[in-house]
């Protein structure tokens, strides 16, 4: 769930300042001739860089009955390849003082690296000997199905609450580009042939289907000629297929209760489907959900924890997408809570956000908040790296991350009254009760 950092209300004067003034960086961006495009931020303040290597490829464009595909590919793609041994990318990088890793998630995939600044040649050797030449072995594919699996079983089959965001996504959704969970289901990844893999990396795995972007210690015309030299020569492939994420108009609530053997409380989730990312109501609900569920000073927690004893725990914020974006409320409650009764207070402060402006100093925490975001997501060669290849993909805006903070300073009280007016509402919600197993009564006790 995307979180913010609760701010006080005495940001530093120094960083909202910063955030105003929207500057932007010199960077260089490039499209190479098989369509891989390619960003270059220089930042000689540290001498180290970091590579991001997005493609446009998640759990999205999967079919029935080959959901995973993309989570797979994920750790398919550490498995070798033509000049580089099974699990050697992981050992160079960290062999040579830097780091790595990569994530997969309904809207991209991304790879990513930090290394010393004399190791630029390291990186762009190996990401793009994978995008060129991955090894797709019967073998491998078998091994990674199965550490896909065992994770499975550990994240989600075996956890409290690890079933519950998979099954509000399934309750909530109608497209099946949503409607499925990213890690996919056992019986998928059982059917999946070196056939279907192999098919997906020609599709998807493509430079005129990615962004590399390069942030950190070295000359911008020196890293371009390296990654011409690298990524030049890797042939493009068609377009991927078009695809439809658009969502009927929910008609009615839909609610679900299930059991969960491992939670030991209730969980409330209630979840409103909203609108794409980067947009103006998208920013008016972002910060509507941090008036409500952002902190200590937020109004559910100070009237669920604080005021009725109805919660232990509260969360939420707005789940950004690419397809329809989801208003999210997590709450957990103490053994033997009515439910109903966290309900009526969730909705019933979502209503009066609905009839009446955020106070002032709302408005001056959330607002502050953004800009604090704003400084602390640029402060980070790797952040700022991989950022900025993940908003070249969604949205054609590399720099987004440096502008998006006066979109949110544009959201008035108003804004927010009609986000809350528009989205939140009763046929447009979905709400998932998880309640803990019933523990059996022993005999002693009859």
């Amino acid at each position: 769930m995307k979180r913010k950092p609760h701010i006080a209300l005495s940001v530093c004067l120094l960083s909202a300042s910063l955030a105003a003034q929207t500057f932007i960086p010199p960077y260089k961006d490039v499209k190479l001739k098989n369509g891989l495009r390619v960003l270059l931020m220089e930042d000689h303040n540290t001498p180290v860089y970091a590579i991001a290597v997005v493609y446009d490829v998640g759990s999205r464009v999967e079919k029935p009955g080959h959901t995973g595909f993309a989570h797979l590919f994920e750790h398919m793609m550490f498995q070798g390849s033509a000049n580089v041994g099974k699990s050697e990318h992981m050992q160079l990088i960290q062999e040579n003082g830097g780091g790595m890793n990569g994530t997969t998630n309904e809207d991209r995939t991304n790879y990513f690296e930090l290394l010393p600044a004399n190791q630029l040649d390291l990186a762009l050797y190996l990401e793009a000997d994978r995008m060129r030449s991955l090894a797709i072995t019967q073998a491998n594919l078998d091994n990674q199905r199965n550490a896909v699996q065992e994770e499975r079983r550990l994240r989600m089959d075996n956890q409290p609450y690890g079933k519950s965001s998979e099954v509000l996504q399934n309750l909530m959704y109608d497209n099946f580009a949503y409607k499925h969970s990213t890690i996919g289901s056992m019986a998928d990844l059982n059917a999946a042939s070196v056939e279907d893999v192999q098919q997906f990396f020609k599709t998807y795995y493509a430079p005129n289907n990615a962004v590399v972007a390069l942030v950190g210690d070295f000359k911008t015309a020196d890293a371009l000629k390296k990654v011409e030299q690298y990524f030049g020569n890797i042939p493009s492939q068609p377009t991927a297929p078009p695809l439809d994420v658009t969502e009927p108009k929910q008609q009615a609530e839909r609610r679900l209760t299930i059991t969960d053997d491992f939670a030991k409380l209730p969980m409330l989730l209630v979840a409103y489907k909203t609108t794409q990312a980067n947009t103006h109501n998208f920013f008016a609900l972002d910060l509507l959900t941090s008036i409500l569920c952002d902190g200590q000073s937020s109004r559910l927690y100070r009237r669920l924890v604080k005021q009725d004893k109805l919660a232990v725990q509260v969360t939420g914020g707005m789940q950004p997408s690419r397809g329809i974006s989801t208003a999210e409320f997590q709450v957990t409650s103490p053994q033997g809570t009515d439910l109903k009764k966290v309900e009526d207070a969730i909705y019933d402060e979502i209503s009066k956000l609905a009839k009446n402006d955020p106070e002032d100093w709302e408005m001056e925490k959330i607002h502050n908040g953004e800009r604090s975001q704003q400084v602390s997501s640029t402060g980070s060669d790797l952040n700022r790296a991989i950022v900025m290849a993940q908003d070249a993909v969604f949205f054609g805006d590399p720099v987004l991350m440096y502008t998006e903070v006066k979109r949110y300073d544009a959201i008035t009280k108003d804004d927010i009254r009609h986000a809350a007016q528009q989205y939140l509402t009763e046929n447009n919600r979905s709400v998932l009760m998880t309640l803990p197993k019933a523990t059996p009564v022993s005999q002693e006790a009859k």
